[in-house]
C-alpha cells in the first residue's frame, strides 16, 4: 500500500500533520518532516506534492514585518454599492486586484457588500488612497474605515480538521 495521498479520499492522521508543520514553516527540509511523521523521505516527497497538487497546500511564502516596511497603517474598510448586480460587483473586483494595498478583499452578506483589509504607509495615503481608488470605483455608494489601533493576533494559519 502506498503512502501516498489519493485526491478523492480524506486526509489522514500524517497528512494532518503534514499541513500543520507546513503552515508553521513552509521551509522546513523533507528530511525533517519525513522524521517528524515517522516516514522515510520519498513517501514524504510524495505525500507533499500531492496535497500540493490538490489544492491542499496553495504556496509558500514569507510573512514580512509591515512596519520595517514603513507601511504602520491598517485599516478595515466596508462598501457599499448602489446597486447589486453582476456587473457592478466584478468592476469593483477588478479594481480591488489591481492595487495592492488591498491585502484581502471579501464580498460578505449583512449590511454592506465588501469588507476590505488594506495596509498603507499613513493616513495621508490612506485618504489617496480611499479617494483615488475606492471612491473612484463607478457604483461606490458609501464606506466605512476602522483603523486598527494594536493588533492582537495575526496568523496565516488555519485549523486543519481531522
Amino acid at each position: 500500500m502506498s503512502d501516498a495521498v489519493p485526491a478523492d479520499r480524506s486526509l489522514d492522521r500524517i497528512d494532518h500533520k503534514l499541513l500543520i508543520r507546513l503552515q508553521q514553516d513552509g521551509r522546513t527540509p523533507i528530511s525533517r518532516l519525513a522524521r517528524e511523521v515517522n516516514l522515510t523521505v520519498t513517501p514524504t516527497m510524495e505525500r507533499v506534492r500531492r496535497l500540493e497538487a490538490a489544492g491542499y497546500i496553495e504556496g509558500y511564502f514569507a510573512r514580512l514585518n509591515p512596519s520595517k516596511l514603513g507601511l504602520g497603517l491598517l485599516a478595515y474598510v466596508e462598501v457599499s454599492l448602489d446597486r447589486t448586480t453582476p456587473d457592478a460587483f466584478d468592476r469593483f473586483k477588478q479594481v480591488m486586484l489591481a492595487h495592492d494595498e488591498v491585502m484581502e478583499c471579501h464580498m460578505v452578506a449583512g449590511g454592506f457588500d465588501y469588507l476590505l483589509k488594506v495596509r498603507v504607509i499613513d493616513m495621508e495615503s490612506y485618504r489617496r488612497f480611499l479617494g483615488d481608488r475606492i471612491a473612484a470605483v463607478r457604483g461606490v455608494q458609501t464606506t466605512h474605515t476602522y483603523f486598527v489601533m494594536e493588533e492582537v493576533k495575526s496568523t496565516h494559519t488555519i485549523v486543519v480538521p481531522e
